[in-house]
């Protein structure tokens, strides 16, 4: 298709405490961004205020823009409401329609971890590869699939929920029993989230201190932060040879908090080969491009 011809696109982040939005011209250069406070508890509030922001990003659009969103959870492909989101006051109702309904327009909707995916893949990290997966490591642990450009969903609209998988290969390190939200325990994200990083450190120390916190004391060479972090890469490339021996992606990229820390590129790699069904594993495992900006992209390139 000649680019000229291609729509501006509008992309919302849908978060748990911000709502933030950018426009997009037909070659993905960012036009303009916005962001405000999502309306924690408020369904109402929150369409209105993701109606808002994209009636103030379509004013610099020289024509009707489309629209992706992106939020946390997905919609039920059977009742065409919200289910596993954090976002609790969106669970349950059918926000695709409701939002479609006071915009006006057909809107598309997707995962947070999928938005996350399709823009490392489309012009990030992960640009030119036919089978990406993306894994976010921050407040939780998710997953996205991209293959030939496309999200994949699945038939169950769950594809890529790689946080809520058990750690594969558990060994003495693994304390089982941490609870999840989504009723199981010792899923992925109670161990490689943000969270799940700095409880391995309180095991360890008996301090409680935040994920971005250890990775300054790794700099400093703190030994509670160095067996952390070690443990952390150990369980990370577990996770991800699970990945590798189901899908064989050409490339993982890894977004969220957790991923600032540089030497997971260098020791995650070696160690996906010890676990991965194969003598000869080359994955690259890269760190997101977009950083921070990609959800609102991802959710724009879901047209």
């Amino acid at each position: 298709m000649n680019p000229a011809a291609e729509p501006y696109r509008i992309g919302v982040d849908l978060g748990g405490t911000k709502c933030a939005g950018a426009l997009l011209d037909p070659g993905g250069r960012e036009v303009r961004r916005t962001r405000v406070k999502t309306p924690r508890g408020d369904y109402d509030g929150t369409i209105r205020a993701v109606v808002d922001l994209i009636a103030e990003l379509a004013q610099d659009a020289p024509a009707q823009p489309t629209v992706g969103v992106d939020m946390p959870g997905i919609i039920d492909p059977r009742t065409q409401t919200v289910k596993n989101s954090n976002a609790t006051w969106i669970q349950g109702h059918a926000f695709q329609e409701d939002l479609e309904k006071v915009l006006g327009q057909p809107v598309r909707v997707a995962n947070d971890g999928n938005c996350f995916t399709i823009a490392e893949a489309r012009d990030g990290a992960a640009a030119g590869a036919a089978v990406v997966f993306g894994a976010t490591l921050g407040t939780g642990c998710g997953g996205g699939v991209v293959v030939n450009g496309a999200v994949l969903t699945g038939n169950n609209g769950i594809a890529g929920e790689w946080g809520h998988s058990p750690l594969p290969w558990a060994d003495k390190t693994v304390r089982k029993g941490r609870p999840c939200f989504c009723g199981q325990k010792d899923c992925l994200e109670q161990y490689l989230s943000g969270g799940g990083l700095a409880r391995t450190y309180r095991d360890l120390s008996g301090r409680k201190i935040k994920a971005k916190e250890i990775s300054a004391l790794l700099a400093e060479k703190d030994a509670n932060a160095v067996s952390a972090i070690g443990i952390y890469e150990d369980r990370l490339a577990r996770a991800l040879a699970a990945v590798v021996n189901i899908l064989d992606p050409d490339v993982i990229v890894l977004g969220g908090g957790v991923s600032n820390v540089e030497r997971l590129y260098d020791n995650v790699p070696r160690l996906i080969g010890t676990y991965a069904f194969s003598d000869r594993i080359e994955t690259p495992v890269v760190k997101a491009k977009h950083g921070d900006a990609g959800g609102v992209r991802g959710a724009a390139w879901l047209w």
